[in-house]
């Protein structure tokens, strides 16, 4: 698929950025492209020798970690399987909140400030060195160039973090030029801009396509319905991350686009954490990444059950990672790969816990369990379910083509049936639903603690990597 000119990126001109801004993404991904081959015995010596100099080095000169080691008894220089983690405590936003300057390590060297987009609460502020930064844009180049693209191939990015769409500036201008990669604002869903995107997405041909799902998949319904082709623009592969890949959308992406879609989980706090390849794994970044998978008692979870993703993050010296509770919930996979990669993968990516739902009588459910009742009935555009508390379920509707107002008491009926008979239902029609600050869109968001306290940390694993 790439040409001599994103040959010319990938291979000079990208490396060059990088080395300007003293970042060692280029060797990192080298060597991320032979260690994906390694045997799991390999991967796992090599994860806990990283474990063990990464925890030293907390211990050493993180504050925080320093103080939490010595009260804990805990000596990271010991310690013989990546089970010992389990020994310590967890790190969740709040602590994150509370000891920011103590979760600095003495010897950082520069250090930049981010934040999540805070879509579910107030944003989380933390700081990234490096070599952090440096292994997220390896990671990220070496998933992208699995599926035959490469940076400097020609890119439309679908994107909502004011975090990108707020800092455009010249220079930032000038390097998406050369990278060929152009920005659409995602929670600018108006059919004005949905026209603008489709035309635009005509006009530059792109060999992939980036966003979140939702957005990419009303994209294109939206070029559908207007009768535009896009199947013959020649794209690639669609890499969706940030939010839930429900099948519909991978369908509507692949067959309206006429490309692959490659399914991507991380975060902007937590890091790159998993992409799919073309044989359908989703390999863990597992070189630089130690996932558990957790139960509501911090415990963990057998094979093939579902659990909250606990993340420490071997490339966060500076401001070191360690047990990070996410809020989103998996299912690993005990299977080789077909692809013959020895990463370790996650079977299921189910959400966060807040696209959980409670039943009158304390059963929890997934989304799912609403979403198909509503996405299955035709003449509508869009929806969202917000659960307020066990007894109340908001419905917002936007009619489209086909609408029939008998569908409200359809959608009360069926959501009665799965949360209990006493339950309100009560179903809007609006105009538009307005995506979260960050551009994404949630088709279900629940007010009712389900399975974890309330974290608010971002699923994003986002443009920031190749900043």
């Amino acid at each position: 698929m790439s040409g001599w000119y994103a040959g010319l990126v990938s291979g000079w001109l990208f490396p060059l950025h990088e080395a300007l801004k003293r970042h060692d993404s280029v060797s990192r991904r080298r060597a991320l492209e032979r260690s994906q081959w390694w045997s799991p015995e390999e991967l796992e010596r090599h994860r806990l020798e990283s474990l063990r100099a990464f925890l030293v080095h907390a211990g050493a000169r993180v504050p925080y970690y320093r103080r939490l080691f010595d009260e804990a008894g805990f000596d990271p220089g010991a310690i013989s399987g990546l089970d010992d983690l389990q020994r310590l405590q967890f790190l969740t936003t709040p602590l994150i909140r509370d000891k920011t300057e103590a979760l600095k390590a003495e010897d950082a060297g520069p250090l930049k400030r981010y934040n999540t987009g805070g879509s579910s609460g107030e944003p989380l502020i933390f700081f990234m060195g490096r070599d952090r930064v440096s292994h997220d844009v390896a990671a990220k180049w070496r998933a992208t160039r699995w599926w035959g693209v490469d940076i400097g191939d020609p890119e439309i990015v679908v994107w909502g973090s004011p975090i990108e769409l707020g800092t455009q500036d010249r220079f930032r201008a000038i390097r998406d030029a050369v990278l060929r990669t152009h920005l659409l604002p995602a929670f600018e869903m108006s059919e004005a801009n949905l026209d603008r995107f489709v035309a635009e997405i005509l006009r530059r041909r792109p060999c992939m396509l980036f966003g979140y799902p939702s957005a990419l998949s009303l994209i294109a319904r939206h070029a559908e319905r207007h009768g535009q082709c896009m199947n013959d623009l020649g794209v690639a592969v669609a890499f969706v991350t940030s939010e839930r890949l429900y099948e519909d959308q991978r369908e509507t992406i692949a067959r309206i686009f006429g490309c692959q879609v490659a399914n991507g989980y991380g975060a902007r706090d937590a890091g790159f954490i998993a992409h799919q390849c073309p044989s359908g794994g989703m390999h863990l970044s597992a070189e630089d990444i130690v996932v558990e998978l957790i139960d509501h008692n911090g415990q963990p979870v057998q094979a093939g059950e579902a659990g909250e993703i606990v993340v420490t993050h071997l490339a966060t010296g500076d401001f070191p990672l360690v047990r990070y509770r996410t809020g989103d919930i998996a299912v690993m996979d005990d299977r080789p790969c077909p692809c013959g990669r020895g990463l370790p993968m996650l079977k299921e990516i189910q959400g966060r816990a807040t696209d959980f739902l409670v039943a009158a009588d304390g059963t929890i459910m997934h989304g799912l369990a609403l979403i198909y009742v509503v996405r299955d009935l035709p003449g509508i555009e869009q929806f969202k379910i917000i659960q307020e508390n066990r007894d109340l379920i908001h419905v917002l509707l936007v009619p489209g083509p086909g609408w029939d107002p008998s569908v409200v008491s359809l959608i009360e009926k069926a959501f009665k049936v799965r949360l209990g008979q006493s339950v309100r239902v009560e179903v809007m029609t609006v105009a538009e639903i307005a995506p979260e600050k960050s551009g994404k869109f949630r088709y279900v968001m629940s007010r009712v603690m389900t399975v974890h306290p309330s974290l608010d940390n971002e699923s994003t694993n986002g443009r920031m990597a190749y900043e």
